[in-house]
């Protein structure tokens, strides 16, 4: 353990502003995170000291960067426990890594007729790839329900998933209802059905330990911004047999063994999916960023993230009015709370507690099938993270409150 959790707002100088007159509290960590001096001073140490193009190069700059690039993966594929960083390949993010999934595993496994089963809880970027490749492909989407808590039915998924089933692809942690999946059990179920797992690690990396091989899960996505690194780069981890026999899905430069006039061959693992020149300084970013997390420990983020839960769930259950979505429990809720207020569309919640200096997000959440389910046009949300304290949970509440008050009385 290095720093100490209660004592790190001081790496994030952007928390140190006002906004409408009123101290920043940042509640929009499922949106994306905050990022430290340590991420920011490495991408300017990149441009200022190392830049240059990855891999090709033998002068220094290139070697320099090429060895801090693939430290960066390495220093992913600890972080997720996977076997080798043949298994780890940079994208652009989440949606990238599982739009890749589809366009080519999926694409050369899932025929007319097969099954691929996600749940009514997922962001639009692990549903519309699988949507749109069992419309060209003539399968069946099939959604796992949810129970009344918003946790997801474990009775109905071991009927939705089949013989026929080719792939199961689940969040680990919903980005609107808070709930943790038990993705190891549904990728044990998969797997006796002969399908593979595909977990959407978004919301989860950021939060809590993951381990690949103890999930036994086939491919995991996961985005960097949502872990206090860049924009623009995340990962996706998959068995090496996996990616030896799936086909790439870009062409071009850096992925190339050796190009013929009417042929080519791709270069080895895991280069053979990253065409063109990668987003280096961002892997490096990433890299800060893991490092950052480790000082801590994720179990110790984990902590720190549900003692917050704990303190504010109540406290929000007890405003009357306000419907939190989601377990009701703080044990099976994480840092992703959603609510609205009776009467207050979640656009002017939000609006007024922005109005208080508290920053939280409000609208469909990119699970328009969620809100449907859910029978609300839309949510507010807030969403915690390890630079948020107790006086930002307090801040929440109060700004609820009075926003409350607001439209009711028209005072504060």
């Amino acid at each position: 353990m290095g720093k100490n959790l209660n004592d790190i707002r001081a790496d994030f100088p952007i928390l140190e502003q006002q906004v409408n007159d009123e101290p920043l509290v940042y509640l929009d960590n499922a949106a994306t995170t905050q990022k430290p001096k340590a991420v920011v001073e490495a991408l300017t140490h990149y441009y200022y000291h190392d830049n240059a193009n990855v891999h090709r190069g033998v002068h220094t700059l290139a070697e320099r960067a090429t060895e801090q690039f693939e430290a960066a993966r390495e220093k992913v594929r600890a972080f997720i426990n996977a076997r080798s960083t043949k298994e780890v390949l940079f994208t652009r993010g989440t949606t990238t890594s599982l739009n890749w999934i589809a366009a080519s595993y999926g694409e050369a496994n899932v025929n007319a007729g097969d099954e691929i089963v996600i749940s009514y809880m997922e962001h639009h970027s692990n549903l519309v790839p699988w949507q749109q490749l069992a419309l060209r492909k003539q399968a069946k989407l099939k959604y796992i329900k949810l129970n009344a808590d918003g946790t997801l039915d474990m009775t109905d998924a071991a009927q939705q998933i089949t013989d026929q089933t080719k792939i199961v692809a689940i969040a680990q942690v919903s980005n609107v209802l808070g709930v943790v999946n038990p993705v190891k059990d549904l990728a044990k179920l998969a797997h006796q059905h002969g399908a593979v797992m595909v977990v959407d690690g978004a919301q989860s990396l950021p939060n809590m330990p993951v381990d690949v091989q103890a999930l036994d899960c086939d491919f995991l996505a996961f985005s960097g911004h949502k872990m206090m690194g860049p924009t623009g780069i995340g990962g996706l981890y998959a068995k090496e047999e996996l990616l030896n026999a799936m086909a790439p899905v870009e062409f071009g430069g850096e992925m190339i063994d050796f190009v013929n006039l009417f042929d080519s061959s791709w270069s080895q693992l895991p280069w053979k999916f990253e065409a063109g020149t990668p987003d280096i300084s961002g892997a490096i970013g990433l890299g800060a960023a893991i490092d950052y997390l480790n000082q801590f420990g994720m179990a110790a983020v984990h902590e720190h993230e549900q003692k917050l839960v704990d303190y504010v769930l109540p406290q929000l259950l007890a405003i009357d009015g306000l419907t939190v979505y989601g377990p009701h429990d703080p044990a099976k809720h994480t840092g992703v709370i959603a609510f609205n207020l009776d009467g207050l569309h979640p656009h002017d919640l939000a609006t007024g507690l922005d109005m208080e200096g508290v920053a939280v997000r409000a609208g469909h959440h990119c699970a328009q099938p969620l809100m449907k389910y859910l029978q609300v046009p839309a949510t507010a949300r807030a969403s915690f993270y390890i630079y948020n304290t107790k006086a930002d949970a307090d801040r929440l509440v109060e700004s609820i409150v009075a926003t409350k008050e607001f439209f009711k009385n028209g005072t504060i």
